[in-house]
């Protein structure tokens, strides 16, 4: 793309880049208020208590099992949305996308008032299928709170993909399947690795659905944003500090892969 014509440095310039400086030192400075009130010995005492390490290893494996939901669920839906048009299908799109503006809290509730109706009290009957104030509540929470970031991505991997490889696929002899599998799939990789990594981000930092489908019980239910409320909740503020940069560098590193991958311009469609 040729060079726009004229001064480089100019009145637009000068206010946008001032914008974006500003926002980008803003956030600087809560992160470095954050490490420089952390003391080091401070944060390795904290992260040898018992409840810290049980709620990070519990973030760890409920999020990684929220993960395999998530690519399950966000693939084939990506796929089917970016390929497909039918009537309501704009309000389909719309549906998927809702958890992503819905407040947090309001998923936790509707989660909770199901499971009071008469088909979720059945569920919760079943003696291995409890939601309520159970470890598989907390994986129901991040599902539902991290898929619609995958499911954008891997649409907008999809539509970055020409058709017509698909169509050459079949004029070669492979079925439906077989084009998804080695054509469209493949292609779509880099996308779609860049919204699980988003989602499970996400699924890290889910709390207020938590807190009200399982609960915030200690060494039960409790992970690592559950245990950051409630040690602030009691004036704690370094074992709630230590938790918060253990969830920042989660936060940066899902950030860096994403861009190292390339696809965070390509989510939206953009």
């Amino acid at each position: 793309m040729p060079a726009v014509a004229g001064p480089r440095v100019h009145g637009v310039s000068i206010a946008t880049t001032t914008f974006l400086v500003a926002f980008v030192m803003a956030v600087l400075v809560l992160i470095a208020a954050d490490l420089f009130y952390a003391k080091p010995e401070t944060i390795l005492e904290v992260l040898r208590l018992p409840e810290v390490q049980h709620a990070i290893y519990l973030s760890l494996v409920t999020t990684a099992i929220t993960l395999v939901l998530v690519i399950v669920f966000a693939v084939p839906m990506g796929y089917a949305l970016s390929r497909y048009r039918f009537p309501g299908s704009v309000v389909l799109d719309a549906i998927v996308d809702l958890p992503i503006v819905l407040p947090p809290v309001v998923v936790g509730v509707s989660l909770l008032v199901f499971f009071r109706t008469s088909a979720g009290q059945w569920i919760e009957s079943v003696p291995w299928l409890g939601f309520v104030y159970t470890v598989k509540g907390i994986v129901l929470c991040q599902f539902f709170m991290s898929v619609s970031y995958a499911i954008r991505a891997s649409k907008a991997s999809f539509d970055g993909i020409d058709r017509r490889l698909e169509h050459l696929a079949l004029t070669l002899g492979c079925t439906q399947a077989q084009a998804f599998l080695r054509v469209s799939l493949p292609m779509a990789r880099n996308g779609l690795v860049a919204g699980a990594v988003m989602a499970w981000a996400r699924a890290v930092g889910v709390f207020s659905p938590v807190y009200v489908l399982a609960g915030a019980v200690r060494m039960k239910t409790e992970l690592m944003p559950t245990t950051v409320w409630l040690e602030l909740s009691i004036g704690r503020i370094e074992p709630a500090l230590a938790l918060s940069l253990v969830m920042l560098a989660i936060a940066m590193v899902a950030l860096v892969l994403i861009h190292l991958l390339g696809q965070t311009h390509r989510w939206w469609g953009l």
